[in-house]
């Protein structure tokens, strides 16, 4: 794994469970509606442990994460919610904790795969690499 792995664009191609995940960690219905065959696109930026994570949705709207492999982060969480966790690199996969689920993220066969998992639900969301 070169310390550049995850740099790129990429857009969801696909993902599985994303209604159970989000009921499950507290989305309003309206707002799992809506989002529900969104083209998220993910751009990150690896700079050796550094990242810049942004996730753009349609409409305009924007969420950005920024955090060092293995130093404690402020970080913003799918619903909005701030909260401070430490990223760690396990294997080649980005693993965090989030206030309700647990997240990893990893390259693989050239596609972004990030895995949530809350209460028994696991949701998975693969994204392309546009850039």
């Amino acid at each position: 794994q070169d310390n550049m792995a995850f740099t790129g664009k990429y857009e969801t191609e696909s993902d599985e469970n994303y209604d159970d995940f989000m009921k499950k960690i507290g989305i309003p219905s309206d707002i799992i509606e809506k989002g529900r065959n969104f083209k998220i696109v993910s751009e990150v930026v690896q700079n050796g442990n550094d990242f810049t994570w942004s996730q753009h949705y349609p409409g305009g709207h924007s969420m950005t994460n920024k955090f060092t492999i293995g130093k404690e982060a402020d970080l913003e969480s799918v619903g909005g919610k701030k909260f401070k966790a430490t990223v760690k690199m396990e294997d080649g996969k980005i693993v965090a904790d989030f206030p309700n689920y647990h997240h990893t993220a990893e390259i693989s066969g050239g596609k972004l795969v990030e895995i949530s998992t809350a209460g028994g639900v696991t949701y998975k969301r693969i994204s392309k690499k546009i850039a």
